[in-house]
């Protein structure tokens, strides 16, 4: 953890181009590793440091503490210790303590972000951004959700999105990527059932505002 935390900082230190991401994947990568190398559940760890990421935004003043140039590291180390020690795994506690003495607790939600990419990728969840002229109704983004899955070979983790500037349908976007004519031809159904959905809502928002 240490090697890997000095690697960042030193990349951190010696490119200008380097971003927050960047530097906090690389103390995520630490952390995680960390936790496989102690033969821990890297599930239980970054839902741990989830539960540390909702205190910090549930109190602003620890939060404002933990970011400060001002406090010395070992002074945010007692104050963590203090704090959570009483309830935090070992591994969490290390990972705080090395971020603390590289003055990188400013990031903690960025490493945790990145966390959570890398328990997604182990587990095979893939990000879904399903983007609709109307909204989708659960049964039906639920049947979606099922044949994407088969599409992807991995758990889509589903993000509806809508856009009444989406004609015609719905876009798929998988992680980085933007699906349309072939996806779009194995969710055919789906997508014509969307698009009946969608005029029968105009349709019936239409007659209201007749009888009004």
């Amino acid at each position: 953890m240490e090697n890997i935390a000095q690697d960042a900082q030193f990349v951190a230190e010696n490119d200008a181009n380097v971003d927050v991401d960047t530097i906090a994947e690389i103390y995520a990568v630490a952390y995680t590793n960390a936790v496989k190398a102690n033969n821990n559940s890297i599930d239980s760890a970054v839902e741990e440091f989830g539960e540390f990421i909702d205190i910090l935004k549930s109190n602003e003043k620890f939060a404002t503490i933990l970011s400060s140039a001002m406090i010395t590291a070992d002074e945010k180390i007692a104050l963590i210790e203090k704090t959570i020690s009483n309830a935090a795994s070992t591994n969490f506690m290390n990972f705080l303590r090395v971020a603390a003495r590289r003055n990188r607790l400013d990031i903690l939600k960025q490493i945790y972000k990145q966390t959570q990419i890398i328990l997604n990728k182990q587990n095979k969840r893939i990000p879904v951004t399903i983007t609709s002229a109307t909204e989708i109704d659960p049964e039906l983004l639920n049947t979606l959700s099922i044949k994407l899955a088969k599409i992807i070979g991995g758990e889509p983790i589903v993000k509806s999105v809508v856009d009444p500037a989406t004609i015609g349908g719905l876009i798929v976007r998988v992680g980085d990527t933007v699906y349309d004519a072939s996806l779009m031809t194995q969710l055919k159904s789906i997508r014509k059932q969307i698009i009946e959905r969608s005029a029968h809502e105009i349709q019936t928002r239409r007659d209201n505002f007749k009888n009004e």
